[in-house]
Order: C-alpha cells, then structure tokens, then sequence
C-alpha cells in the first residue's frame, strides 16, 4: 500500500494508482439529475451523494448513524478491488490516525478494569465497540473520497449533497421551533428488540425527534435537534454545513442559487439562537473571522468593509428582535457549566491515570461536583453519576485512549491543516476550515459520528485538492474520449 502520495517528483507519480477507470455504460441514462450546481459522479462515486444527501431520509427511518455503516459496506468492496487492482493511496499523516486505531481496539483490553472515583462496572463493552467500529467506518469514507478520482466523484457533487444536507438541518431547526414534541416511530425501532429500543441512547439514535425538550431557564426550552440525535450534534454539524453552502452555492453559485443559499443562510440565524448553543454561536464567529481573513488576503477590502458594515447592521437588527433576549438569558444562565468543568477535570484525571492506554472506553463519575452522596433519583435522575468523556471530543479521546491516543488523533488532523494552509480553491479553502473548526468544537462537542464523518469528507478533499497532478491525469482521460 502506498503511503503518502502528496509527494512531489516522479517517483511520487509511480505510486498514484492508474486501475481501471470506471466508465458508465448504457445504465448511464438511469441516473438521476445533478444536484443544483453539481456535476454528476460515476457510479462509483454515488454511494457518497446518496449518503450526504440523503441522509434526511435515513434518519426518518431511524437509521441515523448507522446509514454510516451501510454504505461503508460497498465503499469497502470498492477500496479492496481497487487495492487489489492497482493499489491504495492515503493521505499524509495517515500513520497516526492508523494508530488511533490500533489504540482504541487495544483499549478493549482495559474495558472490564475499574477507574478509582468512578461507578464500578460503569464501563461497558457496547459503547466501546460501537465506538470502535464508528471509527472504522470513518476510515473507510475517508480512504473511499480520496481513492476516487474527481471524475468518479466531483468535488461539486460532493459539495452539493452537503449543501443540501444543510438546508435539512436549516428546516429541521424551524420544525423544532414550530413542533417541539414532533416524534415518530421509524420502521427500524419496530425490528428492534423492545429492551434494546426502549434503552436511552439507542432512543437518541434511531428514534425521529424535532427537538430536545430542557429545562434551563427554569422552564421547558425547546432545543432543535431535527435531522440529528442531540442539539449540540444539530449545532455542530449546522456551523460545518453552513460553510458548503456557502463555498457550493453562494461563492461558487450563480443566481437564483447565489441568492437562495444566500437567504437559507441568513435564516439558519433563527434556530441558532433558540438551539442555546453558546459554542456554535462562536464557531459561527470563527467562521467569519476566517471567511474575512482569506478575503483580506486576497486584497478585497471593500468587500471585506461591505460585509462589516451589513454584519452591523444585522446585529442592529437582531438586538431590536426577541432574538437578543434569548440571548441574554443564555448568558445568564450558565446551566451545565460546572457539571462540563467537573467531568472535564476528571477525564484529564483519567489520562493522567492511563496515560499510554487510557480505560477503553468512558465511565460514570461517582457522586456530583457537590457531593459523593449525590445520584440519580426519580425526582432527579440527571443528579449525579455524569459520564466523564460526554462533554467534547477531546475528553472522550483522553479517557478512552490516554495521552497518547489523543494526541495521535488530533495530531493527525493537524498535520492534515498544516500541510494544506496554502490550498488557494475555495473547495480546499472550506474543506481547511472544517478541519480547523474541529479544534473548537472538541473542547464541546462529541464529534463521532456525523461531525467527524464531514470532517474526513473535507480531509479528502484537502488531501485531493493538492494533487494537482492527480486531477491533470484524469481530465487527460476526460479528454481521451471516456466521456
């Protein structure tokens, strides 16, 4: 298997694997349309659109994540015949996310041990595996955009699905302001078990909901979280959308697209503020401050100043509307800020602990930030017992895999941006900031599984995007006659 093949020079070029080339023959008429704006992928490129796109669809068949692993199916076969054929390329840095791995199965190992100041048996090999083999799956996306050449799978068409899928996350916002108690039962809960259905995390993953319903200014508040499990995943994955909609349909749109995505945009403020999600609110921040960097650099002041002066007056706006009273309440209103401090401080703690291996998988704190006495009871079943590692990804790696483990992880994705700070194409210049946006969201936010699945899709892009002799080999074949 060849190993980095962004090197330069000849030699670079004999690793770059020439196999067959997928040409689509007669069944070519049968594919649908391009997404707006998108050019069409081959055959082998299409798993992917259908996944991104269409994952409106899966979620409302309570298959949420695990669509994941169904279309992680063919993309392995892909990835073996073509490995078989004529050899896989992955991306550079990639021996330390292979680690990662080869860290997180050996993990397995420390599942049964007990952490001093946890819940004894408060490990437990369900969440480690489906961890585990989330991780995986994530491999296998990542290495199947990357092997795909740019006439298998577009980076429009890629750009497109996502575009798309943010849209959803957009309507999935308003409906869980409009209906907040909106839920259904999905055909996959039916074939479920009723033990395992009626269990709380897996009701989070395959059971349809608008919003999450908390209690936090001390009366209900309706948090969107519609076509994802929890509102901090809806938040996440809307501030990494909003970025393609922006490079795919309003950078590199044209006009009833430029101006509708435009409008989407702008709308996504809404759901935003009423998701009280105080991270995303900054990430959104981030992503202007890049957005208005890069422009600077290419010399556009004035429309840098342009877009200063109508982010202004939005704000203006947003002061004078009931948007800035949630706003305020939010600020007031700490909520989860001790319980996030303590289980923080415990899974740094943990690492300390296991520093090399860290335990495998999280565990259930003992007792509160307040008091050991302190546990769940059915007046307060939240009190107590929180799960140390559920409150970013950074935590969740630290006890799960040690020191060690969390730094070949993010030490992977920060190769990744460091070798790719220069990309200068605005697919590559969004695919930069969504990796750079998971060192924000990791201090926050799980991101397994649909987070970190966009941030590999953007990893290949990167990855894709600064080989431009890759892409000058397959546009030779398009204008061979292949098409």
């Amino acid at each position: 298997m060849a190993r980095d093949s962004s090197a330069r020079g000849p030699r670079a070029s004999a690793t770059v694997p020439m196999g067959p080339w997928t040409v689509p023959g007669p069944a070519r008429a049968s594919v649908p349309g391009p997404l707006p704006g998108a050019d069409a992928p081959g055959a082998a490129g299409r798993p992917v659109v259908w996944l991104l796109a269409g994952y409106p669809l899966w979620w409302a068949l309570g298959m949420g994540q695990f669509a994941y692993w169904l279309f992680a199916v063919p993309m392995a076969a892909e990835l073996v015949r073509r490995h078989r054929t004529a050899g896989l390329r992955v991306p550079p840095g990639f021996w330390l996310w292979a680690l990662f791995l080869v860290w997180s199965l050996l993990g397995l190992l420390l599942v049964p041990l007990d952490m001093p100041g946890t819940v004894p048996g408060g490990g437990g090999y369900g969440g480690a595996l489906l961890r585990v083999v989330n991780y995986l799956v994530l491999t296998v996306l990542l290495l199947y955009v990357g092997n795909l050449t740019e006439r298998e799978l577009p980076a429009r068409a890629v750009v497109s699905a996502l575009s798309v899928l943010c849209l959803a996350t957009i309507a999935g916002g308003y409906l869980g302001m409009a209906a907040p108690r909106f839920e259904f039962t999905a055909p996959l809960e039916y074939l479920l078990p009723p033990g395992l259905a009626s269990d709380a995390y897996m009701q989070a993953l395959v059971h349809p909901a608008s919003a999450q319903v908390m209690d936090i200014f001390g009366y209900d508040s309706a948090r969107p979280k519609a076509p994802w499990e929890y509102t901090n995943i809806w938040g996440y994955m809307l501030s990494l959308l909003l970025v393609w909609l922006v490079v795919g349909w309003v950078v590199q749109g044209t006009g009833w697209i430029r101006w509708g995505a435009s409008a989407a945009a702008a709308l996504a403020v809404v759901p935003a503020v009423y998701s009280l999600n105080r991270a995303l609110w900054a990430g959104l921040a981030l992503s202007l401050a890049y957005g208005a960097a890069l422009a600077l650099r290419r010399g556009r002041v004035v429309l840098v100043g342009t877009c200063a002066a109508a982010a202004v007056a939005a704000l203006l706006v947003l002061a004078a509307s009931p948007l800035a009273d949630v706003v305020r309440a939010r600020a007031d209103t700490p909520h989860s800020d001790d319980g996030r401090a303590a289980t923080n401080a415990a899974a740094v703690e943990a690492a300390d602990l296991s520093p090399v291996m860290g335990w495998g998988t999280t565990r259930e704190s003992q007792g509160s930030p307040d008091s050991i006495a302190v546990g769940p009871t059915s007046e307060c079943p939240g009190c107590g017992q929180h799960v140390i590692g559920n409150a970013g990804q950074l935590w969740m790696t630290l006890i799960t895999t040690g020191w060690v483990g969390a730094a070949l992880s993010t030490g992977f994705f920060a190769l990744v941006a460091w070798r790719y700070r220069s990309t200068a194409s605005p697919v590559g210049q969004g695919a930069l900031l969504t990796v750079l946006l998971l060192f924000w969201y990791m201090f926050f936010y799980v991101a397994l599984m649909s987070p970190l699945a966009v941030t590999m899709v953007a990893v290949a892009l990167l990855w894709r995007d600064g080989e431009p002799g890759l892409r000058r080999r397959g546009a030779a074949r398009t204008r061979g006659g292949l098409r």
